[in-house]
């Protein structure tokens, strides 16, 4: 694994996931990324490496994936690029379909026709659809999800492994929990809350906040897609869970408790359709190659409120945005 196409680079995940990989080895990288509304050159600011590259570009693109992989021998593929917010899936289901599923498939392709030797597909623990009280999601488990997002995942992963087991090509999907950290686009739940607060406005909590989630930082869940591609086995799947779970409203109080606020800044809103009410996933299987979380859900909420308040110039740019304006955004 010497030189690395990345896509989805410019994300929450992606650029988090090439800065870790800068800091591990010196491998090559190029960054491919569309800088859609969640991919943005200001989550690479503070990349210096000569060793890193950007590319403005589409996965759906097959033209520009075979170049990029011949032009600059790619050995390794990290498909994070992808549609990824509930919520906007609920209104715009067809550009989830379309990246999805159909810029997979791109990249499986190319991936084959240019002989790839290891293709890592990042996937969520929202295939598996929702979790009843102590059940715990392994890896064999039928995937059922429950909105057009985690839909297209879930065949995205299909696909995956449809091109392992018919062309025997080295392709691993990992599957984590709920990551949190810097760089996220605030129309997720824990930057959406904390932005707010921070300037003294509501927090909006779905339904009653009941529903519970398993919680990993990002640097934790990047740290296990490097070993999983270093360490895993091909045509294998490989869940990423941290060992914080909690309810929405327990970790909304929490966040307001640590920014000294009045939990009357909590409003419930209308609940979204199909709300999974538990994603709960079984990790043993990459710790067997020798991974492990090494962050607390509460320790690094103290350090990420502080990056949200260091860094107002990243995120209040973002704020006009009608997804991260509105309490119910499915209904934009």
């Amino acid at each position: 694994m010497n030189n690395i196409l990345v896509t989805g680079g410019a994300g929450f995940i992606g650029s988090n996931f090439v800065k870790t990989l800068l800091q591990k080895e010196p491998y090559s990288i190029v960054n491919l990324d569309l800088l859609t509304y969640s991919g943005r050159l200001e989550n690479l600011h503070d990349i210096k490496s000569k060793k890193h590259s950007f590319v403005k570009g589409d996965i759906r693109n097959k033209r520009l994936i075979d170049k990029i992989i011949r032009q600059h021998k790619i050995d390794t593929i990290f498909n994070f690029a992808a549609e990824t917010h509930v919520d906007r899936s609920l209104v715009h289901a067809e550009s989830f379909i379309s990246t999805d599923v159909n810029g997979t498939y791109v990249l499986l392709e190319s991936a084959r026709i240019n002989k790839i030797e290891n293709f890592i597909q990042i996937s969520t623990d929202e295939v598996y659809g929702s979790a009843s009280y102590n059940q715990i999601y392994t890896e064999q488990d039928a995937l059922h999800p429950s909105n057009p997002y985690s839909a297209s995942k879930a065949a995205a992963d299909l696909m995956a492994l449809s091109f392992y087991k018919s062309y025997d090509m080295n392709i691993k999907i990992t599957r984590s929990s709920n990551n949190y950290g810097p760089y996220q686009y605030p129309e997720k739940f824990i930057p959406k809350m904390m932005t707010r607060a921070i300037r003294g406005e509501h927090v909006p909590v779905y339904g009653k906040g009941l529903q519970r989630r398993n919680w990993i930082y990002v640097e934790d869940n990047c740290r296990a897609i490097l070993t999983v591609a270093e360490r895993g086995m091909k045509g294998e799947v490989y869940n990423i869970s941290g060992d914080d779970e909690c309810s929405n409203i327990d970790l909304a109080k929490t966040v307001l408790s640590k920014l000294g606020l009045s939990e009357a800044l909590i409003k419930f809103v209308e609940d979204r359709p199909g709300h999974d009410a538990r994603y709960s996933i079984r990790s043993d299987k990459i710790r067997l190659l020798g991974w492990k979380p090494r962050h607390t859900l509460a320790l690094s909420l103290n350090n990420l409120i502080e990056w949200y308040k260091n860094n107002e110039w990243w995120w209040k740019p973002l704020l006009s945005d009608k997804f991260v304006k509105s309490d119910t955004p499915w209904k934009i």
